[in-house]
């Protein structure tokens, strides 16, 4: 039994398909049903259950993904912790990201980690919260930025910043002048929130549950800046957290106010897997988001007052 043929299994796996996986991996479908076939004539069991249409995992064959997934894991923790060896002149950091945020913060991150250490190549992975907490749940992900609550139990996390939310709301709109907004006046407003499965989404219906309403939702959008977009339009309202927001001046900029009763903020962490190794290139990378976005949220304190 051959490493690779750890690999070529669980590609399959993920796939649910020989030819897709082959495409994955760069190899020929015949190759790669030779090398599965090889593997469980060698093992004495049958991995895949395969028929016209579909591929599914058998008993023995689940039992076996799970187990390669821990050896291959297992393998890049000891890679890891070589590289640490050799003091972060090289390696890898793999690093997951909601896409909205990860579009606004790491572009202030990665050049001040890639200045303090540029023998380490980081992969970045973006993704829904959900898919995300289970690329970093797996290992996929040495450590990812989210937001709280992280559902996935096998993860723990270290908490970045407090980042305030506030509404924007059209230029035009009544309640664009005022200094503070309380919650209670939004109930009979239009909102653009973004799209299930959006982490910010079911922080927002929270709040406005808390308050004592359902949001009357007249558009989604996979993407904030369509949201800023929309609201700037004058299509509704929406909550936008702060260091997403944008600079006076944009034509295309809302109008911002603070919220009270309750006043909202989101926490976001980098969480990793339970009881994993951390290298020292992801401790490293930790304390560098930590510096960065500590500065970042005291200018743009500054910028407000």
């Amino acid at each position: 039994m051959e490493i690779r043929q750890l690999q070529y299994a669980i590609a399959i796996a993920t796939e649910k398909s020989f030819s897709k996986a082959a495409e994955k991996l760069h190899l020929a479908q015949p190759s790669l049903s030779q090398q599965i076939a090889k593997l469980e004539k060698e093992l004495g069991v049958i991995l895949f259950e395969r028929s016209t249409n579909s591929i599914r995992l058998t008993h023995a064959g689940e039992r076996f993904i799970a187990s390669s997934l821990e050896i291959l894991d297992k393998m890049e923790q000891l890679k890891k912790e070589m590289q640490d060896v050799a003091e972060l002149t090289q390696g890898e950091l793999t690093i997951g990201s909601l896409p909205i945020t990860g579009a606004h913060i790491l572009p202030l991150v990665l050049p001040v980690f890639k200045r303090s250490y540029p023998g380490v190549h980081i992969r970045l992975l973006e993704e829904k919260t959900l898919e995300l907490e289970q690329l970093t749940a797996r290992g996929t992900a040495e450590m990812s930025l989210l937001t709280l609550p992280v559902r996935e139990a096998n993860l723990e996390w270290e908490e970045i910043v407090d980042e305030e939310i506030c509404l924007a709301v059209p230029p035009d709109h009544p309640l664009s002048g005022a200094g503070e907004v309380d919650f209670g006046q939004l109930k009979d407003e239009p909102f653009i929130m973004l799209k299930e499965g959006q982490g910010f989404r079911h922080l927002a219906l929270h709040w406005c549950e808390k308050a004592g309403f359902t949001p009357k939702v007249v558009f989604e959008s996979t993407n904030i800046e369509t949201v800023q977009s929309l609201v700037a339009a004058g299509m509704g309202i929406a909550f936008i957290p702060r260091m997403i927001t944008r600079r006076s001046g944009d034509e295309q900029a809302p109008h911002y106010v603070s919220l009270s009763n309750p006043k909202p903020f989101r926490t976001l962490v980098m969480a990793y897997r339970r009881g994993r190794y951390r290298s020292r290139a992801g401790q490293a990378f930790l304390q560098t988001i930590k510096e960065v976005l500590g500065c970042s949220i005291e200018e743009t304190n500054v910028r407000e007052e």
